[in-house]
C-alpha cells in the first residue's frame, strides 16, 4: 500500500472533508423531508461512505478516498467533535425536569435500563462464543456482556428532545415526563458505562477500585471547586452582554482540559467532556447556555461530527453480515426494542400514568441516535466488539432511532396531540370564559406600559383577563445534533418569571393576569396559536414586532384569532398620562368602525374624554356629530369638537396616519379589525361600545 508525505495527507484530509460535509448535508435535509431528524441522514451518510455502499462498488473507492495512512487524521477531527458533542449533552443534562415528577420519572428511567441490561446479559450468553476475539485478543465474558448490556440500556437525550420539539409534544403532560425519564436515563446510564469501562480497562479487581476511586476524586473536584468558579461565567456575561472570545475560549479549555484527565485516569475522554458541561452554570444562565451551544453547533455540526459518523462508518460493513449475523441482529432488535419498551411501559403503568401516555414513553425511550455510536466506538477502542458484533449494533441504534417518530405518529396523531396541547395551554394560563387581551411582550422593561394599556382597552368589559404572552425568538439556526431544548426550557422559564413581574401590574388594577411563554423561529404562528388557545378579543403588540407572516398584508396570520391593535411610538409619561382625552380618527369601514370601538373602551378605562376626530367634508362632520350625540346620551364623556386638548392616545384606522406617531408626539394605536368586528355595522357597534358592565 503507497504511503502518502504529510503534504498528501493534508490534502486527502481537505477533500474528505468536503466531501463528507456534502453528503451530510444532503443526506440530513433528505431525512428532514422524510420525517427524520437530520442526525439520522449523517448518520447514514457515514454508512453509506463506508465498504457498506462505496466500499461495495468496482475500485475500492472507499479506499481510495480514505486511504489508511488518511484515516488516523480523519479520527482525532472525529475525536473532537465528539468532545464537543459530549459537552453539549452535559450542558443539557437539567434535572429540574424531574421537578414535581420524581418518583414517575425515576421508576421509569431505572426499570427502561435493568430490563435492557439484563436482557442485554443474557443475549451475551448466547452469541459471545462468536465474538470471542478481536484482533488476535481474547474478549472476557464479563466485559462483552456489560458492554451489550449498556447498548441495549441508552436513551439519546438530544434526539428524543428534537423529535418532542418538532413536534411541539414538548407543551403537552406526556413530553414534559419523556423529557424527565430521559433525563434521569442520562446521567444513570452515563455512570453505568463508566463503571463498565473501568471494569474493561481495570482488568483486576484492584485495578477497577483505582480507576473508580480516581474518577470519584475527579467528580469531586469538578463539582465542588471547578463549579463554583464557572458561576463568574454568568457575571461577566451580563457584564458585557454576549459571550465574548475570551470566555469562549476559557469554555474550549475546560472541556478539553477535563476530557484529558478523565483518558489519563483510565474511563475514557467523552466523561471529562460530559462532566463539564454538568457543571455549567445553570441559574440565570439561560442566555450564556444558549450562545454556547450555537456556537459549538456551527462547528461540531458542519464539520467535526459529520467526520464522526464517517469514522464510525469505515467500521461499518453490512454487506459482511452472513445468515447467523442475520439472526443475531432480530434478537438483538428483540431484547433492544422490548427491554425498553416494556420496561418504560411496565413502570409508567405502575405509576398509573394512561395508557396512552404510557405507550409513547415506551416508544420515546428507545431513542438511541448519536449517544449509541458513541458508546459503540468505545466498545471498539477498548478492544470489545469486533466488526461485525459493531455493525450488528450500529444497524440497531438507526433502526431504533427511526422507527421513533412514525411510531410516534400512531400513537399520538394529530388531532389528540393538538387536543392535549390546546387542554395544556389553557391549563397551563389558568383561562376563563371572559373578554381577553394578549400583549405581545418584547422588553419587560420597556413593555409595562403596554400592560397598562391592555388594561385600558378592556373599558367596561366584565369579565375580563388579560394575557402576557412572550415569544423569544431565535436569531441562530436551530441546533441539530444537541436539542437545544434544554437552554430553549430555561429561556422560557426567564421569560415565564419576568411575565410574573408584569402580571402585579394587572392585578394591581383589578383584572387577573395570566403568562405564556414560547421559544420560536414563526413568532406569529405562536403569538397566533396563544390567541386562538385564549379565545382572545384583542391582540395588542408594538410596531415592527415581527415582519413576515401570510396575512392580508398584515406581518400576522389572516387566521390570527381577535382585533389586532398595533402600537406605533412611545407609551411612555405622554402616553400614559390620564388628562389627555383618547382621540380616534373617524371611518366608516370595517376598521375604523373597530378603532372607535377600542378608543371609547381605552377612554372608559382611564375615565377620561373621547375625542372624535372627523375627516373632511360636512358629511364626516356630520356623521361624527351624530355618533357623538349616541354616545352621550348612554354617558360617554366626549369631548366638545372644538377641543385642543393634547390627546393621550390615538386610534386609528391602517393608513390613516403615518409617520409613526401623531400631533405632538401622541402614540399612534393602528387598530386592524378581527373576524367578529368585520361583521358589525355602525349601530351594532355603537350597542357594543354603550352596553352596561356584565357583572363581575
Amino acid at each position: 500500500m503507497d504511503q502518502h508525505d504529510i503534504a498528501e495527507i493534508t490534502a486527502y484530509v481537505f477533500i474528505d472533508l468536503a466531501v463528507i460535509m456534502v453528503v451530510a448535508r444532503l443526506m440530513g435535509r433528505l431525512a428532514r423531508k422524510v420525517g427524520q431528524p437530520a442526525v439520522v441522514g449523517e448518520i447514514i451518510a457515514g454508512i453509506l461512505l463506508g465498504p457498506t455502499l462505496l466500499g461495495a462498488l468496482p475500485g475500492d473507492l472507499d479506499t481510495i478516498l480514505f486511504p489508511a495512512d488518511v484515516r488516523p487524521f480523519l479520527n482525532v477531527l472525529a475525536q473532537l467533535g465528539l468532545v464537543l458533542f459530549m459537552f453539549l449533552i452535559g450542558l443539557e443534562v437539567d434535572l429540574s425536569f424531574i421537578r414535581g415528577r420524581e418518583r414517575i420519572a425515576v421508576s421509569v428511567s431505572v426499570a427502561s435500563i435493568v430490563l435492557p441490561f439484563t436482557l442485554g446479559f443474557l443475549l451475551a450468553t448466547l452469541i459471545h462464543a462468536r465474538h470471542d476475539v478481536v484482533e488476535g485478543q481474547e474478549v472476557k465474558f464479563l466485559s462483552f456482556a456489560l458492554f451489550l448490556g449498556v447498548a441495549m440500556s441508552i436513551t439519546a437525550f438530544p434526539v428524543l428532545a428534537r423529535i418532542l420539539a418538532e413536534r411541539n409534544m414538548h407543551r403537552i403532560p406526556t413530553g414534559v415526563l419523556s423529557l424527565a425519564c430521559a433525563a434521569v436515563d442520562d446521567v444513570i446510564a452515563w455512570a453505568l458505562l463508566a463503571v463498565v469501562v473501568a471494569v474493561v480497562v481495570g482488568g483486576d479487581f484492584t485495578g477497577v477500585l483505582a480507576i473508580i476511586g480516581y474518577s470519584i476524586i475527579f467528580a469531586l473536584v469538578m463539582f465542588l471547586v471547578i463549579r463554583p468558579l464557572l458561576k463568574y461565567l454568568v457575571t461577566y456575561h451580563k457584564r458585557f452582554g454576549q459571550l465574548t472570545p475570551e470566555m469562549m475560549a476559557l469554555v474550549l479549555i475546560g472541556i478539553l482540559a477535563s476530557a484529558w484527565v478523565t483518558e489519563e485516569i483510565g474511563i475514557h475522554f467523552i466523561f471529562g467532556a460530559f462532566v463539564f458541561g454538568v457543571i455549567m452554570p445553570r441559574q440565570d444562565a439561560a442566555k450564556l447556555t444558549h450562545e454556547i451551544t450555537d456556537r459549538l453547533e456551527q462547528v461540531s455540526v458542519l464539520l467535526l461530527l459529520p467526520v464522526f459518523f464517517v469514522v464510525t462508518g469505515l467500521g461499518v460493513d453490512i454487506g459482511a453480515i452472513d445468515l447467523t449475523g442475520l439472526g443475531e441482529l432480530g434478537l438483538i432488535l428483540l431484547v433492544a426494542i422490548a427491554g425498553k419498551f416494556l420496561g418504560a411501559f411496565a413502570a409508567a403503568r405502575s405509576q398509573r400514568v394512561p395508557r396512552r401516555q404510557a405507550t409513547a414513553l415506551g416508544v420515546l425511550m428507545n431513542t438511541r441516535g448519536l449517544t449509541e455510536l458513541v458508546i459503540l466506538n468505545i466498545g471498539v477502542q477498548r478492544g470489545v466488539l469486533d466488526g461485525e458484533m459493531f455493525t450488528l449494533l450500529v444497524i440497531m441504534a438507526v433502526v431504533t432511532t427511526v422507527m421513533t417518530s412514525p411510531l410516534l405518529q400512531l400513537v399520538y396523531p394529530p388531532r389528540v396531540l393538538e387536543r392535549d396541547i390546546a387542554a395544556a395551554e389553557r391549563a397551563a394560563m389558568g383561562l376563563e370564559e371572559a373578554y381577553t387581551v394578549v400583549v405581545v411582550v418584547d422588553d419587560p422593561e420597556r413593555d409595562a406600559a403596554m400592560v397598562h394599556l391592555a388594561c385600558d382597552l378592556v373599558g367596561r368589559e366584565s369579565p375580563a383577563q388579560i394575557v402576557l404572552a412572550r415569544v423569544v425568538r431565535r436569531t441562530l439556526p436551530k441546533p441539530e445534533v444537541a436539542s437545544g431544548l434544554g437552554a430553549d426550557l430555561a429561556l422560557m422559564a426567564a421569560a415565564g418569571d419576568e411575565l410574573r413581574q408584569l402580571a402585579r401590574i394587572v392585578g394591581e388594577r383589578g383584572l387577573r393576569a395570566s403568562v405564556a411563554s414560547r421559544f420560536s423561529d414563526a413568532p406569529w404562528a405562536d403569538v397566533s396559536e396563544i390567541a386562538a388557545s385564549a379565545d382572545a378579543d384583542v391582540v395588542l403588540v408594538r410596531a415592527g414586532w415581527a415582519t413576515t407572516g401570510d396575512g392580508d398584508g398584515t406581518p400576522w396570520p389572516a387566521t390570527l384569532h381577535g382585533t389586532v391593535v398595533v402600537v406605533s411610538g412611545d407609551l411612555g409619561e405622554h402616553g400614559l398620562a390620564p388628562s389627555g382625552p383618547v382621540a380616534v380618527v373617524q371611518d366608516t369601514g370595517p376598521d375604523g368602525r373597530t378603532a372607535l370601538r377600542m378608543a371609547a373602551q381605552a377612554a372608559m378605562g382611564r375615565s377620561v374624554p373621547l375625542q372624535l376626530q372627523a375627516g373632511e367634508g360636512w358629511r364626516a362632520g356630520r356623521r361624527a356629530a351624530g355618533i357623538a350625540d349616541s354616545l352621550r346620551r348612554v354617558g360617554v364623556d366626549v369631548a366638545p369638537e372644538d377641543s385642543d386638548t393634547p390627546a393621550g392616545l390615538l386610534f386609528a384606522p391602517p393608513g390613516e396616519v403615518t409617520g409613526g406617531t401623531g400631533p405632538d408626539l401622541t402614540p399612534v394605536l393602528t387598530v386592524h379589525a378581527g373576524p367578529a368586528d368585520r361583521d358589525r355595522d355602525m349601530d351594532e357597534t355603537l350597542a357594543v361600545i354603550t352596553a352596561p358592565a356584565a357583572p363581575a
